[in-house]
């Protein structure tokens, strides 16, 4: 599918399977294992006569066209995976001879260069270079199951390339009957496009009859070659300066669509799979609208388009919108025939505003597709790079995130003598955060569709939007001339009936996608409180609702609490029961042993008894109160609480009701828990304290991937958070010496990753009855660069003594280091490892917590707010450089786990990269969409004095990045998975 991400998109017409058509017809996830058992056709008789036009290799480095660049950095920067592989398969039933398709696919790929191409760099610079054609192509036949063939469909569509190695295109046929087998040909899309598929199909068809009887097929005509293509687009490109300027004018202030986000964050961040929704048309609907577009000198393409435009419009509440659509480049008759990547993307922008009925915005519509079409044969990615930056929104997405298409039926290799049938490999990665289709593929069956990336966007919005699109379509084709907004349908989000719908929070909770209806209910002198009901019951939690309004809505505005409810209670005649609304009559906190612990929490730390909405920041609270606050009530209510809760919570009343809701939660936990299973101790089991933390989470996550039994620390309150298959749980805390000895006595190794960071006596002594109670295996403790204070150089080697001022919070860590070593490899004890780790970013609640309010939330918060800030000048204080270490999680936990095998046997770094203050600064602006002002000054405040470069020698290959693990990935999905009033 076309974005700016992906310029490398097919075209609008051929689309198969890329644009919303990879919704059905995309990859799975990787996998090297083929089918086994596999046969191979012998392809090795003589090419047919028809093959032979085109069959002559050319010499030289030729350059890539600007389609292949992209894909050609993606694969280097590898993070393309398997989104780029191009499935074809077929459902061949009849008489199929497997060495007549080998000889003709030889012979195909002796036809178009660019299928035997292999891709190279020199200088820096990619550039591809045209292999000899093969002897033969091999083609693996394996007898298969037909259950078991979308299963080998899938590993088959995700086994890798090695683009320098010249391969582009592989087959496999699999074998369920003498006359019944399914042929896929994989191919890499830097070689094709949807537009190459046809040609595919087509040519294989008559050099597959030309196999069986070389005298009976006329030969076909020699194929334009890709590198041609390559050349002239090339040579073309320092004439394009108008081209050029008519689009970065048109695009200079055009911002991304604001879709709404999503209320939680996704589980698998590194993965982008495509969701689908559809919903059936009417059979006549696609002739009305090819007749309401004709009457308007408008393709049913147009109208498909101007749908979309309508959709998004509702959908987000924006009148100026850019929407994608695929362009090829491929003009001409003598291009037709091209096999090869020439797509292009076209940003189609257009004024919604004004409210305009169907027809009227369709003209608007149509005008502006021709215009981008007229400016078409320029590649989209140079519109980028003059953009720059202009080219993103200011939370770094990007302008085309949103796309339109028109689908027909797909592609199918029609083999003589046989019957063919489409195969659906399964949905593949989502290349754009949305996309509107009219899908057309039975021409007696259509349907509205939309693909989306679940990441990026809820369930309940896409369901809601497909919705909307269709019902758009529908009464578009009878009623062009009404207005959009008295379009309303199934999609469109009724108004409040509600007493007091006119209230602002009512209006402001309407606004939001997932909310079907809202309304407030005053009582007397106390803050109102607000209901809402979601579409399909699925959306945000009612806290998430009233931190939306909290950010949007004068203080005076803001309600006590928004309670979602299945539906608003009404009386016989409509009108809203209050005496029916949850809480109406309750102008207190619920009683109850939480409510007064919370309440008498918050007098014991911030003074006065709190009312229960107060607000804990306006009764003097900040983060280490809130920290404080969250470790007395987890301790005395036994329930898992953070102080990222408390600030999120922000009143007795909230706090109260997120408490009873997580023991609602742990008593359902406990009822489902199975019975303890009676066994002794397991042979190399792992001790990991701190499991429920930020980086105790990733550690557990990596040696359960490793297939290390492993015995989990956690308080009670929260052991079934880690309860799972391979982890035993030990319920006990750091207070709780003598549960410590017992759990180090019984295990084989021990990682401890545990720390109250602010009660330092806390984790002394603990370390101190650990290192007591432990008698074999290794020993890997989790410290901190903060141990080596302020060094007097630049860059600080491993193991380099500390200098002062040492925090105490580092000097607790290097005490606990020493009596760690100190008992290392006596009494039959293993190595000791200690790990000193920076700053630990990953998409975890708890490191989340610690990016908003911990070591740099000053930065954070200044940037959210957008509030001015100061930074030290390279240069101030004799240092060149001020900025700060960190890790990613993930590589932090296969550091820590690789010291479990080989001991370092003392202290290691565990640093993933340094980033300055400044670029830190401005990445946090763009990613949580204020923009920052940054100011240079000649002082150092406390908590920006650093200025060290920490080597990490000792465990680089296990902190190697991982694709996922660059710096501006973790911080986008630790944001992306903040409340939206703290991002």
């Amino acid at each position: 599918m076309p974005t700016d991400a992906d310029p490398t998109a097919p075209t609008r017409r051929q689309l198969q399977q890329e644009l919303l058509r990879r919704a059905r017809a995309g990859t799975a996830r990787r996998t090297t294992t083929a089918p086994g058992g596999a046969a191979t056709a012998d392809a090795g008789a003589p090419a047919p006569p028809s093959s032979r036009p085109g069959a002559t290799a050319r010499h030289g480095r030729h350059p890539l066209s600007r389609a292949q660049r992209r894909m050609w950095l993606m694969e280097r920067l590898g993070g393309a995976g398997d989104s780029y592989h191009v499935p074809f398969a077929t459902r061949v039933r009849g008489p199929f001879d497997p060495a007549a398709f080998a000889t003709a696919l030889t012979a195909l790929v002796a036809r178009h260069e660019i299928l035997r191409t292999r891709y190279t760099e020199q200088d820096g610079a990619p550039g591809q270079e045209v292999l000899p054609p093969p002897a033969s192509v091999p083609v693996p036949v394996a007898d298969t199951d037909p259950a078991d063939t979308p299963e080998a469909l899938r590993r088959e569509a995700a086994r890798p390339f090695d683009l320098t190695a010249g391969e582009a295109v592989r087959a496999l046929v699999l074998r369920h009957g003498p006359r019944d087998h399914t042929v896929v040909l994989t191919f890499h899309h830097i070689a094709v496009d949807g537009g190459s598929l046809e040609t595919v199909a087509a040519e294989l068809a008559i050099l597959y009859a030309a196999a069986g009887d070389p005298n009976g097929t006329q030969p076909l005509a020699a194929p334009p070659q890709y590198a041609d293509h390559a050349h002239r687009e090339h040579d073309a490109l320092p004439g394009l300066g108008a081209e050029l300027d008519h689009w970065a004018d048109l695009l200079a202030d055009a911002a991304p669509p604001a879709l709404p986000r999503p209320t939680t964050a996704a589980r698998n961040t590194a993965a982008r799979p495509a969701a689908v929704h559809t919903v059936p048309l009417a059979p006549g609907l696609p002739d009305a609208l090819r007749t309401l577009g004709a009457g308007h000198r408008a393709t049913l393409f147009a109208v498909s388009l101007t749908a979309a435009f309508a959709t998004l419009h509702r959908l987000t509440g924006d009148d100026d919108l850019v929407i994608g659509v695929a362009s090829t480049h491929r003009t001409g008759t003598a291009m037709r025939a091209l096999v090869g990547l020439c797509v292009n993307t076209l940003p189609v922008r257009v004024d919604t505003s004004g409210d305009p009925s169907f027809a009227q915005l369709l003209h608007r519509v149509r005008d502006a597709l021709l215009e981008a079409q007229r400016h078409g044969h320029l590649p989209f990615d140079l519109v980028l790079e003059r953009l720059g930056a202009r080219a993103r929104g200011t939370d770094g997405t990007g302008l085309v995130r949103v796309t339109s298409d028109v689908l027909g039926a797909p592609t199918v290799l029609r083999l003589p003598g046989t019957t063919a049938e489409y195969v659906d490999i399964g949905v593949g990665d989502a290349k754009f955060t949305l996309s509107y289709g009219l899908d057309l593929a039975d021409p007696a069956r259509p349907a509205a569709l939309v693909q989306y990336d679940p990441r990026a966007l809820d369930d309940a919005v896409a369901r809601a939007t497909v919705q909307d699109h269709a019902h758009l379509l529908t009464a578009a084709a009878a009623h062009p001339d009404t207005p959009l907004s008295e379009l309303t349908g199934p999609g469109t989000r009724p108004a409040s009936t509600g007493d007091d719908a006119g209230h602002p929070a009512a209006r402001a909770l309407l606004a939001h996608p997932q909310v079907t209806d809202a309304d407030v209910h005053e009582r007397g002198e106390e803050r109102p409180v607000a209901y809402a009901v979601l579409r399909d019951s699925v959306g945000p939690r009612g806290d998430e609702l009233l931190g939306l309004l909290r950010r949007s809505l004068p203080p005076g505005d803001v309600p006590a609490a928004v309670t979602v409810l299945d539906a608003l209670p009404r009386t016989a005649t409509g009108t809203l029961d209050p005496a029916r609304l949850p809480g109406a009559l309750a102008p207190t906190a619920s009683p109850g042993p939480r409510a007064e612990a919370v309440t008498e929490t918050f007098a014991a730390l911030l003074g006065p008894v709190p009312a229960p909405d107060d607000d804990f920041f306006a009764l003097g609270g900040h983060s280490l109160v809130a920290v404080q606050l969250a470790e007395r009530l987890r301790t005395r209510l036994a329930l898992p609480l953070t102080g990222l809760d408390v600030l999120q919570a922000r009143t007795p009343r909230a706090l109260t009701a997120l408490l009873d809701e997580r023991a609602a939660q742990q008593s359902t936990a406990k009822a489902a828990r199975k019975p303890a299973r009676s066994r002794g101790p397991r042979t190399g089991t792992v001790l990991v304290t701190g499991a429920t933390g930020g980086v105790g989470a990733f550690v557990l996550r990596e040696l359960v991937a490793l297939g290390r039994p492993v015995l989990a620390l956690a308080r009670p309150e929260s052991a079934h958070l880690v309860a799972g298959d391979g982890v035993d749980v030990v319920e006990g805390d750091l207070t709780d010496l003598a549960g410590l000895r017992d759990a180090v006595a019984g295990a084989d190794a021990i990682v401890h990753a545990a720390c109250t960071f602010t009660r330092h006596e806390v984790d002394l002594a603990a370390m101190e009855a650990m290192a007591g109670a432990w008698r074999q295996g290794p020993f890997v403790f989790v410290s901190s660069v903060d141990a080596y204070g302020h060094p007097g150089t630049h860059r600080v080697a491993e193991e380099s003594p500390a200098q002062e001022p040492v925090s105490p919070y580092g000097r607790t860590k290097l005490d606990c280091e020493a009596l760690l070593l100190h008992a290392a490899g006596t009494g039959g004890r293993g190595g000791a490892s200690a790990v000193r780790s920076p700053i630990v970013w990953g998409a975890h609640d708890r490191l989340r917590e610690q990016l908003r309010w911990g070591a740099i939330g000053g930065l954070y918060q200044a940037a959210r707010t957008g509030a001015p800030i100061d930074l030290p000048r390279p240069g101030t204080g004799g240092n060149d450089w001020y900025g700060v270490a960190w890790v990613h999680a993930a590589a932090l936990a296969r550091a820590v786990t690789e010291c479990l095998d080989r001991p370092v046997h003392g202290v290691a770094n565990a640093c993933g990269g340094h980033v300055s203050w400044h670029d830190l600064a401005q990445e946090l602006a763009q990613l949580l969409g204020t923009r920052a002002v940054i100011r240079e000054t000649d002082e150092v405040p406390r908590d920006l004095d650093h200025r060290w470069i920490y080597d990490s020698a000792r465990l680089a290959r296990p902190l190697r990045a991982r694709p996922g693990e660059d710096r501006r990935t973790v911080l986008t999905q630790m944001i992306e998975g903040m409340p939206h009033d703290d991002r």
